[in-house]
């Protein structure tokens, strides 16, 4: 069996203050050395493998930004697309409650880990 090729992922949601940095602390706990930035730039889209976005405000944004970039090599998806239980937003539980925290971080769970799974 060949040794699965590492694979550099970037996590965005609007603020990137609750969403991608929970789905980034779970997918960190899954695997190492991985990055998050505050701010999308024009080299994440030459350096990352996957820009992962939590809904698709992100996705629009990024993907028109993408565009611009002559060597963008990032495929740019909704991390929900890998939920299993098809929640395909991950919703910004900032003005929420502590359930809605918990809510993000177990959709996260189930999406990195197959995210994984597939990239295997």
């Amino acid at each position: 069996m060949a040794e699965p090729v590492p694979k550099s992922v970037l996590f965005v949601c609007l603020g990137n203050i609750c969403r991608s940095p929970i789905a980034e602390a779970v997918f960190r706990k899954l695997v190492t050395d991985q990055k998050l930035s505050d701010h999308v730039t024009k080299e994440d889209f030459a350096t990352f493998d996957y820009i992962l976005c939590m809904d698709e405000s992100n996705l629009r944004d990024l993907n028109r930004k993408s565009n611009q970039i002559k060597n963008c090599k990032a495929k740019i998806e909704l991390l929900g697309s890998y939920d299993p239980q098809n929640q395909l937003i991950i919703e910004d539980p900032y003005y929420g409650n502590e359930s809605d925290f918990e809510t993000v971080y177990q959709q996260c769970v189930r999406c990195c880990k197959a995210f994984l799974e597939k990239a295997r």
